[in-house]
């Protein structure tokens, strides 16, 4: 059926041993802090940290290689659209205007570069933790930490079922693809890119309908069950929070703070080189 794309898989590193609520304080830390700081010194620090952590994890590439291709295009939509319709917002940020090439509205400025350097940088330190996040994390165990956090375990259950669909969802999406290949519908890379895209948007109604047969049948099965009777339920998957998850929360808690200090240490957010 293809490899599976963003799919937790144990590995016993290090990063699989931490307690689910321990990898949630870090990739909320994390994204707080990449959301808020423009400051590329820290974001570039933010940068090699996230490829070391991502390399520590033995995450294939197989894994996350599909996703990754298109969160590129992607990022590379968005910053063609960030020049076409603000090509002056470097200029305007950084308070001076250092022209490359071209004249007029659509002069490229090292501003407007730099600024975009910003934006790439963001995708770029993000993207790796989201990954990490979602394939080192038991579903099961994350459901369980959510809980004994104060969450209700109607919301943890839910998350739960959410991320363990991903490979089901994969599933049925390779079969309907067997499927229309099967009745001579083109859809590998022999055939035009135009003719992929419109074939594969032709899944998405059969794979609409496929999940939802699945839901009435989750949802049949936990009713059967009396899920949500009680307030409180116990967990086979539990993990206790350990030194090492003490740790890796203080210190993804610091380096928030330290990194939003260093950041509006000068009253704004983007660090400026052209001063």
């Amino acid at each position: 059926m293809g490899r599976k794309l963003l799919t937790y898989e144990e590995k016993n590193t290090w990063i699989d041993r931490l307690c689910g609520v321990t990898k949630l304080v870090f990739f909320l830390c994390w994204s707080v802090t990449c959301m808020m700081t423009y400051d590329t010194r820290i974001l570039a620090v933010m940068f090699v940290m996230s490829l070391v952590i991502f390399r520590l994890s033995r995450i294939r590439w197989a894994e996350v290689g599909g996703v990754f291709k298109f969160i590129l295009f992607f990022l590379a939509i968005n910053l063609i659209a960030i020049y076409l319709f603000s090509p002056g917002e470097g200029t305007k940020i950084y308070g001076t205007a250092t022209v490359l090439a071209g004249s007029g509205r659509y002069a490229l400025t090292k501003e407007q570069l730099f600024y975009e350097l910003n934006i790439m940088l963001k995708y770029f330190t993000i993207v790796p933790s989201i990954f990490i996040f979602i394939v080192t994390t038991n579903p099961s165990e994350f459901a369980a930490s959510l809980n004994r956090i104060g969450v209700s375990y109607k919301v943890g259950y839910s998350i739960a079922i959410a991320l363990r669909y991903i490979p089901d969802i994969q599933a049925d999406f390779g079969r309907i693809k067997n499927a229309q290949m099967a009745r001579g519908i083109e859809m590998s890379k022999k055939g035009r890119l135009v003719d992929r895209v419109r074939s594969t948007a032709v899944i998405i109604f059969p794979l609409i309908f496929t999940s939802m047969d699945r839901i009435e049948t989750i949802s049949t099965a936990m009713e059967l069950r009396s899920f949500g009777k009680n307030r409180k339920r116990t967990w086979y998957m539990a993990r206790p929070i350990v030194r090492n998850d003490l740790m890796v929360i203080a210190g993804s808690v610091i380096f928030m703070i330290a990194a939003l200090i260093i950041t509006f240490s000068d009253g704004s957010r983007f660090y400026n080189p052209f001063r």
